[in-house]
């Protein structure tokens, strides 16, 4: 294409250094196994090729091994490969500009997290680029914004079995599915406590019809009918990831500027959904 149109196009190979994350098999992305990025050999021989073509200019490599990562040996790992090539791109007159390390430096979402912080996580690889004239690049991703999402969601009815109770309330899967998808533990606090309110243990459901429509499980809340809850740290892998399923409309997005709220997604409406269906022809 940049051939086609007499241009010299700026190119980065992403490379699996296959380095296990350590993190939730969904989300791990640097595996051989997995389908993300060129194996190191196959970039070696890709490199050359580009480095031969006069409308390639070859300025970096790229890498993202995972997200949610709470180790930091995986990272430093992965890093120690990635240069590895670098080096050997270098023996045969390959130079580059920069690494990009990727992100997936993970949030506490519960206590007994402890993910490291960017300052540690600055440290550990910093001995590893000490003296390279290259550009690191990082893409901290949820590090960044899990803190500041919440999903405010309203019980709709309290249910109780011989074997669990049960708080349906108007989110669900499709309005943050992490907790389905990746088995995400997210905090769930009531937003606004009242007194004169039993505690109990309650497993925090949708209104989908799937059993595994739930947000939290053996949460325990002073909770009624009305209550109005608070989930927090969804600003990652939250709205981004919700769906209209079950032909349910998407919540309204707020954003909240110290004492200002401003509207800056409207809610979906039933409308919306259908706007773009369109009939057949009637038959004559």
């Amino acid at each position: 294409m940049a051939a086609a149109r007499g241009l010299c196009a700026p190119v980065s190979l992403r490379v699996n250094p296959d380095v296990d994350a350590k993190t939730h098999p969904y989300i791990a992305t640097g595996l051989k196994e997995n389908k993300f990025g060129i194996d190191m050999d196959e970039a070696y021989t890709l490199y050359q090729r580009a480095a031969a073509s006069p409308s390639l200019k070859i300025i970096g490599i790229d890498c993202h091994i995972g997200s949610q990562l709470t180790d930091l040996q995986p990272m430093v790992d992965a890093l120690q490969r990635v240069l590895g090539l670098v080096d050997r791109l270098h023996l045969i007159g390959i130079d580059l500009e920069h690494v990009d390390i990727g992100g997936g430096l993970g949030v506490s979402y519960q206590p007994g997290d402890h993910p490291p912080s960017p300052l540690a996580y600055a440290q550990a690889l910093e001995p590893l680029m000490r003296g390279r004239p290259l550009t690191l690049l990082c893409e901290p991703g949820r590090a960044l914004i899990a803190d500041a999402g919440t999903l405010l969601t309203r019980v709709i009815l309290l249910k109780s079995t011989p074997a669990r109770n049960f708080a349906v309330v108007d989110a669900a899967m499709n309005d943050l599915i992490r907790p389905m998808l990746y088995q995400a533990w997210m905090s769930i606090q009531v937003a606004e406590p009242e007194p004169d309110i039993t505690e109990d243990s309650y497993d925090i459901v949708g209104p989908v019809c799937e059993t595994g429509d739930f947000l939290g499980k053996e949460r325990r809340l002073c909770l009624r009918s009305g209550s109005l809850l608070a989930i927090t740290q969804a600003g990652a892998y939250g709205f981004v990831m919700s769906s209209n399923y079950n032909t349910r409309p998407r919540a309204a997005e707020i954003m909240v500027d110290g004492d200002q709220a401003f509207l800056i997604r409207r809610r979906e409406t039933l409308q919306d959904l259908l706007a773009l269906e369109s009939l057949l022809p009637e038959h004559t």
